[in-house]
């Protein structure tokens, strides 16, 4: 799939890749070093923050450049000119009823809804996401949550060692303007931890809450102060939906594990 050239997505996307580095170099030189370098421990941490690190990046990596569910065009221009009349407006098919997108010209399956952004319409579209540059729908929404869970995990293990790192003796503190930059650098450190891991933590409530009411965040809009039915499927059967049929400690690897089923569209002759 295209990298988009949203100029708000690639700003985001720069922004997240310079602070996760930036955490990476405060965890390692001014943290693990100082404090840890002669201890097991040091060399422990120092793996599993980078292991972290590198799953959040993988992670974010295939939510940003994966196909989120987009509804593939017509090979052809077809004829809607007759789309105004109410008969014409839904057809049936694979079980839904497909509706017309009059900005792409063409059929959408069922919870697909057209992107202003992506200029398409995506399958079972939560939202467009400019931390991913990309749309939050069917096919790429498991690597999305798994960015927000190691995001967090992340903001957590810094804090956890930004504290351990204090309470060890630190032989370089003893010169004082290390000291403070040590200091310094600690502090934009818990700063942005809070601020990414209290946002992350919104976000995966709001993924999560959707996945469990089998509603996306824009089907919440359309229906706001109407009734809502409750999803006819299990809990964990909606969270398979999402991550895939293995098994649940492979859920937070950022690899391929869903079949989604192939959607055929309408015939030419509907």
């Amino acid at each position: 799939m295209p990298f988009r050239d949203d100029p708000c997505g690639i700003f985001c996307i720069v922004i997240s890749y310079a602070t996760i580095c930036y955490a990476d170099y405060v965890v390692i030189e001014w943290i693990i070093l100082p404090s840890m370098s002669t201890s097991p421990w040091g060399m422990f941490h120092a793996t599993a923050f980078n292991l972290i690190i590198f799953l959040l990046f993988y992670s974010h990596i295939k939510a940003v450049m994966s196909d989120p569910g987009i509804v593939p065009l017509p090979s052809r221009s077809l004829d809607f000119s007759d789309v105004q009349c109410s008969q014409k407006r839904m057809v049936d098919r694979d079980g839904g009823r497909w509706s017309v997108c009059q900005r792409c010209e063409a059929y959408r399956p069922p919870r697909a809804h057209h992107c202003r952004v992506c200029r398409r319409c995506i399958r079972k579209m939560d939202h467009h996401c400019p931390w991913i540059n990309n749309c939050v729908g069917e096919f790429n929404q498991k690597y999305f949550i798994q960015f927000l869970f190691y995001v967090g995990l992340a903001s957590i293990y810094a804090v956890a060692l930004v504290i351990v790192g204090w309470l060890e003796d630190c032989p370089i503190c003893q010169d004082m303007k290390k000291k403070n930059t040590r200091v310094i650098h600690t502090i934009v450190l818990i700063v942005l931890s809070l601020l990414f891991g209290l946002f992350v933590c919104a976000i995966g409530c709001d993924q999560l809450s959707a996945i469990f009411d089998d509603e996306t965040a824009v089907e919440q809009v359309q229906n706001r102060g109407g009734s809502k039915e409750k999803p006819h499927k299990t809990s964990m059967q909606l969270l398979r939906e999402v991550f895939g049929g293995g098994s649940i400690l492979c859920w937070m690897v950022p690899c391929r594990s869903t079949r989604h089923p192939l959607l055929t569209p309408p015939g030419l002759d509907v």
